[in-house]
C-alpha cells in the first residue's frame, strides 16, 4: 500500500475523524497511487491516521474509508461487511415505504457512494475514484445484502468530473429495471423513473416532510372542517401534493418548469385515485408565477417552497441567498393569516444559521410576524456524521404566519 505523508500540523482534522485530504494538506506521496488506489495516510512524524482512497486529480486528494490501523480497507470481506451494516441500520423504514438510501457515502464511511433503493432494484452513483475502482465488488455486496433483482448505476452527476470520471449510466448488475418501478411511502404510491429522474429517480431524503405535510393537511381539516388550500412549488413529480392530497387538502396547485415532470406527477395522482379536479398542474417560472399569483390576490393556507439547489458551491452563496430570499418572500406574501409556510434549501453551501437569517430577512421585509414551529431534515437513511458536518445538506423550516 502507497504512503501519502501530510504536512507538518495538517493532521488535525483527521485526528479529529473529519474523512477528507485535500491536496494543499499533502507533503509527499511514496510511490505513484493510481485513480481510485488504496493508500495509508500518515502525520509529518509517520503516525498512522487512516487508510483511505487517493485520487491525483482531485482537490480531495484522500477519502479516508478507516481510522482503524488493523482494518486494511484491501482486506477481503472489507466492502462486503461495510455494505451489510449500512443495509441493516436502515431496516426499520421497510415498515414505511419501499424507497429509500441504503448508503449515504462519508456517513456509512463508504465515501462517495450513493446508493437508493426503489422496491426490488437498486440505483447507484459512484460519487469517487475509491468508489469507481470497487463498483464490481460493492453491486456483488449490495446484491447479496438485499436480495435485489438488479443494479443500475446513474453516476451521471457533475461531481465525477472533479475525480477525473467520466459519466456512466446503466445496468450494474443483475437485471434491467422496468420504465417506471412503482414505490409506496406513507400510503402514498408513487411512479419512479431511475434512469431519467432527478438524482436516482426520486428524492427519498425529502419523506419526512412529506409526512409532515401529510399530516398538516390531515389536522386542519380536523380543526377547521374544511381542506386546505397549498401552492406547491418546484413540484418535480408531486411528492408534496400527493402527501398533501392523501391528507385531505381541499385543493393543490403545483408548478414547475419542467411539463415531463409534471406529467409524471398527474400519473402519480391518478395512481392514487385522487380527484383531478381539486389539482391543478402549471407549467411556469415559479419566481414569475408568485409575483402574478400576488397581482391576482391569491391567498393559500399552506405554500411549499422546495427548490433546486441554487448554491452548487461557496462560490455562489451571494447570488443563492438572493434567490432564496425572492421566493420566500413573495411565498409568504400569498399566505393568508394563520397560513403555513414549508421552504427548504438543498445547497450544501448555504448552512443552517444562513439559511435561517435569509428567511428571517424575508419575514422582515413582509411587515409579518411568524413563528418557526417546525424543522426540517434528510430522514434516518441520511444521517448526519458528527465528524462531517458537510453531510447536513437539507435544511427545512416550518413557518406559522400569525394572524
Amino acid at each position: 500500500m502507497f504512503d501519502v505523508v501530510l504536512k507538518k500540523g495538517k493532521e488535525k482534522s483527521l485526528l479529529r475523524r473529519h474523512p477528507w485530504v485535500y491536496d494543499t494538506a499533502v507533503g509527499k506521496v511514496c510511490g505513484k497511487p493510481g485513480s481510485g488506489d488504496a493508500v495509508c495516510v500518515r502525520s509529518f512524524d509517520g503516525a498512522f491516521l487512516g487508510y483511505g482512497a487517493y485520487c491525483p486529480s482531485s482537490v480531495l486528494r484522500v477519502r479516508i474509508w478507516s481510522f482503524d490501523e488493523q482494518e486494511r480497507i484491501d482486506a477481503p470481506g472489507f466492502i462486503e461487511k461495510r455494505i451489510a451494516d449500512a443495509v441493516s441500520a436502515r431496516e426499520g423504514l421497510l415498515e414505511r415505504t419501499t424507497a429509500r438510501r441504503l448508503v449515504f457515502g462519508e456517513a456509512d464511511a463508504l465515501p462517495g457512494l450513493i446508493v437508493d433503493q426503489y422496491g426490488d432494484w437498486l440505483v447507484t452513483q459512484f460519487q469517487s475514484a475509491g468508489a469507481e475502482q470497487r463498483r464490481g465488488e460493492i453491486a456483488a455486496a449490495l446484491l447479496a445484502a438485499t436480495g435485489a433483482r438488479g443494479v443500475f448505476d446513474r453516476s451521471d452527476a457533475a461531481t465525477r468530473a472533479r475525480e477525473g470520471l467520466e459519466s456512466r449510466v446503466g445496468v450494474l448488475a443483475g437485471e434491467e429495471p422496468p420504465e417506471k418501478i412503482e414505490v409506496v411511502e406513507d400510503g402514498v404510491k408513487y411512479w419512479v423513473d431511475v434512469r431519467h429522474g432527478h438524482k436516482t429517480g426520486f428524492y427519498v431524503d425529502q419523506r419526512e416532510s412529506r409526512l409532515a405535510a401529510q399530516q398538516l393537511a390531515r389536522e386542519f381539516r380536523k380543526k377547521n372542517g374544511r381542506g386546505l388550500r397549498a401552492l406547491n412549488c418546484f413540484c418535480y413529480t408531486g411528492g408534496f401534493s400527493l402527501a398533501l392530497m392523501a391528507g385531505g387538502a381541499e385543493t393543490v396547485v403545483s408548478v414547475d418548469s419542467s411539463a415531463d415532470a409534471l406529467a409524471r406527477a398527474a400519473e402519480n395522482a391518478a395512481l392514487n385515485g385522487f380527484d383531478e379536479s381539486r389539482m391543478q398542474w402549471v407549467e411556469a417560472d415559479v419566481f414569475a408565477f408568485l409575483r402574478n399569483q400576488r397581482e391576482q390576490g391569491e391567498l393559500y393556507d399552506l405554500v411549499i417552497l422546495d427548490p433546486p439547489k441554487f448554491a452548487s458551491s461557496h462560490y455562489h452563496v451571494d447570488r443563492a441567498a438572493r434567490a432564496y430570499k425572492d421566493i420566500n418572500l413573495n411565498g409568504m406574501r400569498l399566505l393568508a393569516p394563520g397560513g403555513h409556510l414549508f421552504t427548504f434549501s438543498c445547497s450544501g453551501a448555504i448552512d443552517v444559521d444562513l439559511f435561517q437569517k435569509i428567511v428571517a430577512g424575508a419575514v422582515f421585509d413582509v411587515h409579518r410576524q411568524a413563528w418557526a414551529i417546525g424543522r426540517f431534515g434528510a430522514g434516518m437513511d441520511h444521517p448526519l456524521l458528527m465528524t462531517y458536518p458537510e453531510g447536513e445538506y437539507l435544511k427545512g423550516l416550518h413557518l406559522l404566519m400569525r394572524p
